[in-house]
């Protein structure tokens, strides 16, 4: 067992029970994985896996091994389910990490995946991409491609990374089947869930600011719309910002939707989108919560460098009290709240059933050398967004 310090059957049993119930509701990757048993496209190879571990990526990690890949994997930061991690590690899937992880053991976590020398990459946030590009200690010889999972990867590769990724990577949130299914409307529905049970607050009427209109960030607005919030867009782009506006919603400038607001969640997949002269524009009790895959997007160290006490009042709530006397409300310390709240559950099961068929048959497409591919990120070959789309509808009745 790879750092769970667990050993607990009940505990197991929970992690496998999570698991059943959501494989039962995958019906996508059920046939994909009865596809792969047959094929064994992965005979041989090795996957290293930077993903959150929840039960629904556990669903896809068991479809990959049952096309012939050893799995070597390791979570994100504070998001690992243990009972999950528990319960792969029972069906043989390497796994490195538990929920309460440092940032620095989260990073030697990220190592130790690389150290296992995989074949292949299946990233989220362009982590293991990053490590064995730049560290010293790793090599991409070997490697024969791979998978990013989010805009924040597809993000980090085409700026930080540009010219150095010697492999190619298919970037699944390029798929207009992610966008739409998965971005949109799975992102959309757990965002609100989420800021429901995280803090058990009444919606309607809410004053709501959404930083970023991507396909994250139209899902979160329209699903808080649903339930009643007034919502502001904040975005960059005038043709995104124009979109809003006819989708219904108010647009404005940072400052002045940051003083508006009550709660302010960002969606934009880049860093220090909420910075440090933000705070004192706020109102006293505003509620700061990011969707994005990495805690950057809020200045998380700029605000507890100004705050003069900090609390926490309740699981994964911390509050902020400023010079000025001002409280400031933070969910998850920065991180993506969907996945790292109490009683976590990320997006639906229909919708990441959807989406980790994309990542599955990108997989294989890399795997079989299929034709098209070229070093660096790209898009999802047409050919597995239209099979997936096929297997949806078909779904769907």
């Amino acid at each position: 067992m790879k750092n769970l310090m667990t050993q607990d059957s009940e505990f197991l049993r929970k992690g496998k029970d999570k698991i059943a119930w959501t494989r039962l509701n995958m019906p996508l990757l059920k046939k994909i994985g009865n596809e792969f048993a047959q094929t064994k496209p992965f005979a041989g190879m090795k996957i290293g896996v930077s993903l959150h571990v929840e039960q629904k990526t556990a669903v896809l990690l068991l479809t990959l091994q049952q096309g012939g890949a050893e799995i070597v994997a390791t979570g994100n930061l504070g998001t690992t389910q243990n009972d999950v991690a528990l319960a792969l590690i029972d069906a043989g899937i390497t796994i490195y990490g538990k929920r309460e992880d440092s940032e620095e053991e989260h990073f030697e976590n990220i190592r130790n995946v690389l150290r296992k020398k995989p074949n292949i990459l299946l990233d989220n946030g362009a982590d293991l991409i990053h490590f064995v590009i730049n560290e010293p200690e790793f090599s991409t010889e070997g490697i024969i491609g791979g998978t990013e999972e989010t805009t924040s990867g597809g993000i980090r590769m085409r700026e930080e990374m540009t010219g150095k990724v010697t492999f190619p990577i298919i970037v699944i949130n390029d798929s207009p089947l992610k966008m739409i299914v998965e971005n949109k409307h799975g992102v959309g529905q757990s965002i609100v869930e989420s800021f429901s049970r995280i803090s058990n607050l009444m919606i309607i009427g809410k004053r709501i600011t959404i930083f970023g209109y991507g396909w994250c960030g139209r899902g979160i607005a329209k699903y808080f719309k649903s339930f009643g919030a007034q919502v502001v867009v904040v975005e960059t782009d005038s043709i995104r910002a124009l979109e809003a506006a006819v989708d219904g919603f108010t647009i404005m400038e940072t400052e002045e939707a940051i003083q508006w607001a009550r709660v302010i969640i960002t969606a934009t997949g880049r860093p220090g989108v909420i910075k440090p002269e933000h705070y004192e524009l706020m109102q006293d009790g505003v509620i700061l919560a990011n969707s994005g895959h990495f805690d950057w997007e809020i200045d998380v160290r700029g605000l507890r460098s100004k705050a003069i006490s900090v609390e926490e009042s309740v699981d994964s709530i911390e509050h902020f009290t400023l010079a000025n006397g001002k409280k400031i409300i933070l969910f998850c310390g920065g991180r993506m709240y969907n996945l790292g709240g109490p009683e976590a559950k990320g997006n639906t099961i229909e919708t990441m059933d959807m989406g980790f068929t994309l990542q599955a048959l990108s997989l294989q497409w890399v795997a079989l050398g299929a034709k098209g591919l070229v070093d660096g990120p790209q898009a999802v070959p047409d050919g597995v967004n239209y099979k997936t789309a096929d297997l949806m509808l078909e779904s769907l009745g």
